[in-house]
């Protein structure tokens, strides 16, 4: 009876995550489906889960200058790459220094960078700091520095390495070990479910940053991909409005709504093939045997 119960809760299990899988998946389908669309298809019908009207116009104009396309990809994947890897150092680094008892001003820097998620100094005085004293106009720094640490991300890193075992670094300062090596040899291998999450969050904002680019950024061969698609969005409609302005006949010659979903599809593809490799990460209990006894 026993058996048969929980072949019913399995089979049940199943359906609902693939339901639920289905259900996640439908909407990046509708939008790889309406970049394939005509534009006039999308006004008359509305979007669909199949093209009836194929045409690839959108990534066509998308991809008209492959070379600024290209160059707007190399400064996103290097910006990501390197801001999400120093974030990680950073952030493993002050939360093994906050999670550590013997450290003596952790209750007073926890509640200096809790402090700092409940004021700010503003946009004017951050970017007068950024220009014209970091002197970061037009540099990739200004696209790593101000991502590069989340307080958040600290509280979380901090919390998960106070759960791994004191008997662990204090077997490892009996061999003689350093607090550095402590924390690269033993905490880190430890920390890789927090690690990969954490990771994965910096690489989201890092990836999805425009904001930055368009306070600090001038220079075309610095262009993020996202702001790049942003001012490629934004010279589409001052087009249209310009046209509807002079009394001018507005076709749809420009695809503005399937435009919008190949830059979707553009800015989200290579982000959604890298979560395969983080994912098997996403575990817990690594820690569970590391103690004998």
């Amino acid at each position: 009876m026993k058996h048969l119960d929980r072949k019913i809760f399995n089979i049940i299990g199943y359906v609902c995550l693939i339901v639920l899988a289905i259900l996640c998946l439908l909407p990046f389908i509708l939008v790889v489906s309406s970049s394939l669309t005509d534009e006039n298809k999308i006004i008359t019908d509305g979007y669909q889960f199949i093209p009836t009207v194929f045409s690839a116009e959108a990534y066509s104009i998308l991809f008209k200058y492959p070379q600024q396309m290209i160059q707007a990809y190399i400064v996103t994947i290097g910006v990501t790459t390197a801001g999400t890897a120093l974030g990680l150092f950073l952030t493993s680094m002050t939360a093994y220094a906050l999670s550590r008892k013997d450290f003596k001003w952790r209750n007073q820097f926890s509640f200096f960078f809790f402090f700092t998620t409940l004021f700010s100094g503003g946009l004017v005085p951050w970017y007068l700091l950024m220009v014209n004293y970091l002197h970061m106009k037009d540099t990739v720094l200004a696209l790593i520095i101000p991502l590069v640490l989340n307080v958040f991300y600290i509280i979380v890193m901090k919390s998960f390495m106070s759960g791994i075992p004191e008997a662990i670094v204090e077997s490892a300062k009996i061999d003689g070990a350093g607090d550095f090596r402590i924390y690269a040899r033993l905490v880190l291998p430890l920390s890789k479910p927090a690690l990969a999450t954490i990771g994965l969050f910096l690489a989201l904002a890092y990836w999805n940053d425009w904001y930055n680019a368009l306070l600090f950024i001038s220079n075309e061969d610095l262009m993020p991909l996202q702001y790049y698609l942003y001012k490629m969005l934004g010279n589409m409609d001052g087009m249209r409005k310009a046209m509807m302005g002079a009394g001018a006949v507005v076709t749809t010659s420009i695809p503005t709504e399937s435009l919008k979903m190949a830059m979707t599809v553009v800015a989200t593809g290579p982000i959604l093939l890298a979560y395969p490799f983080v994912q098997r990460y996403f575990v817990q209990g690594l820690t569970i045997g590391a103690v004998k006894g």
